[in-house]
């Protein structure tokens, strides 16, 4: 009872943090769950399109913003620690040399799509619309690395309002631009899936714009770097971010690999084969946006934790964010019980796909409670200052996913049956694994925030 009750305590600045981060996901999941059931009017194969074009897009877009983890993790510590000097010198870092990433993301993006798309194995059927859609959006990748310093700055200053309006902005204006672009409403043409990457484009910079003035113009945001520490901010100190960053950044690299190598699995199998899958994950991404803001709250908590050398907190937090993410997998897994089939309805029309999908959908439902593990004891991990744990256990992870998949579909025969189990299996194993790793956290007595990474 006297462990519930500390946990209780940190309702509060838990869902300070991560209520609207997790809006702002839910937002953005909204948005993109619409993008598709637009673009599923216009046939199946344009969500097989679509599920080619994400799945290597966030990868890169994901390293940019997981790179920035380490200075989170250090800024968090440093505000802990009452070590002001530390908040500024590496927030200016990261504010500074980090949008190197997004010239050299569109230069991959813009001219080397193709050669991207064919190693994954996407036929000639859907490379046009996967170029076309790419080459709209590949602007976005120019502003990705000071969307990801805003982040952090709003995150470690325990101020994450900002994410809500610029969700709200962003998805609002992407939602009704894909329906007058999509279809050609208002007197515009009917582009298809050009219209879905020139809306969502149009969407992105709004957005991102309303982040970069609140952030500019707010006063009190404790991690918000001066103009001054921006410019005169060293190389060395946001390398000392990155060499902490770059675990998370690899792990999540690993992960994207790992999924992209899923994808280009399930491609032998059929061209309806990923997209199928994509829309599985779609609907467990309302789930996981959900779970990854609680992981967020718990990263920064902790963090703060560790630099105060507070084990009380450091546990509390863990406790309760592993509590309500098993609460919001378990709202999933009957949603996916009892009305299975006319959430894949909302995406593919073919009924006897929707049939065969609903096992699927079962586990990946009970997948969550595996995934929910990972991304909590993950975040706690992290936040005492160990993502090197979470990059190691992660290459594991996909090295054991990818040869499960290609065991079980092209050994077994059991085609997309055979993914979705060794994805099941893969998450279970880690889960125990973290578990395992977070229990033997002992001592912060011993932690040197600046020798970390």
């Amino acid at each position: 009872m006297a462990n519930l009750s500390v946990s209780k305590n940190y309702i509060r600045p838990l869902f300070k943090i991560a209520m609207p981060i997790m809006i702002s996901n839910i937002i953005s999941q909204v948005q993109m769950l619409i993008d598709r059931l637009y673009l599923a009017q216009l046939g199946d194969i344009y969500m097989s399109a679509l599920s080619n074009i994400l799945a290597p897009m966030w990868t890169t877009m994901s390293f940019v913003f997981s790179l920035s983890t380490g200075a989170s993790i250090l800024i968090s510590q440093a505000i802990g620690a009452g070590e002001t000097s530390k908040i500024g010198n590496y927030a200016g870092a990261l504010w500074k040399y980090h949008n190197i990433f997004g010239i050299m993301l569109f230069f991959v993006w813009f001219f080397g799509s193709r050669g991207i798309f064919s190693a994954m194995g996407v036929s000639e059927n859907i490379m046009p619309m996967c170029l076309t859609y790419i080459r709209i959006y590949a602007p976005v990748f120019l502003f990705c690395p000071l969307g990801a310093a805003c982040m952090v700055t709003f995150q470690t200053s325990n101020y994450t309002k900002p994410l809500v309006y610029s969700g709200i902005i962003r998805a609002g204006l992407n939602i009704f631009l894909d329906w007058v672009m999509i279809f050609g409403h208002l007197g515009f043409p009917a582009m298809g899936i050009a219209g879905a990457a020139l809306a969502t484009t149009i969407a992105e910079f709004a957005g991102a714009l309303v982040l970069f003035v609140i952030v500019l113009v707010k006063k009190g945001i404790i991690s918000m770097p001066t103009w001054k520490q921006i410019v005169c901010s060293k190389f060395r100190d946001y390398f000392i971010g990155c060499k902490l960053g770059i675990n998370t950044a690899l792990e999540d690299l690993m992960w994207n690999l790992g999924n992209l190598l899923i994808i280009r699995i399930l491609n032998s199998i059929n061209e309806m084969a990923a997209g199928i899958y994509s829309v599985v994950f779609a609907v467990e991404l309302l789930v996981v946006v959900v779970i990854g803001a609680i992981g967020s709250g718990t990263m920064t908590l902790t963090g703060e934790a560790t630099g105060r050398r507070d084990s009380v907190q450091y546990r509390g937090i863990t406790k309760l964010a592993y509590a309500v993410c098993a609460l919001a997998s378990a709202f999933l897994l009957v949603l996916c019980i009892l009305i299975p089939k006319q959430l894949i309805g909302l995406f593919i029309s073919d009924p006897v796909i929707i049939a065969s999908s609903v096992v699927y959908m079962w586990m990946m439902a009970i997948n969550l409670f595996s995934k929910s593990g990972n991304i909590i004891f993950g975040s706690a991990i992290r936040g005492y200052g160990n993502p090197k744990w979470m990059f190691f256990t992660q290459i594991f992870g996909t090295i054991f996913v990818v040869s499960l998949s290609a065991l079980f579909v092209y050994g077994f025969r059991w085609a997309i049956l055979g993914v979705f189990v060794a994805v099941l299996l893969d998450e279970f194993i880690r889960c125990i694994v973290n578990f395992g790793k977070y229990l033997s956290i002992r001592t912060f007595e011993k932690l040197k925030i600046e020798k970390m990474g």
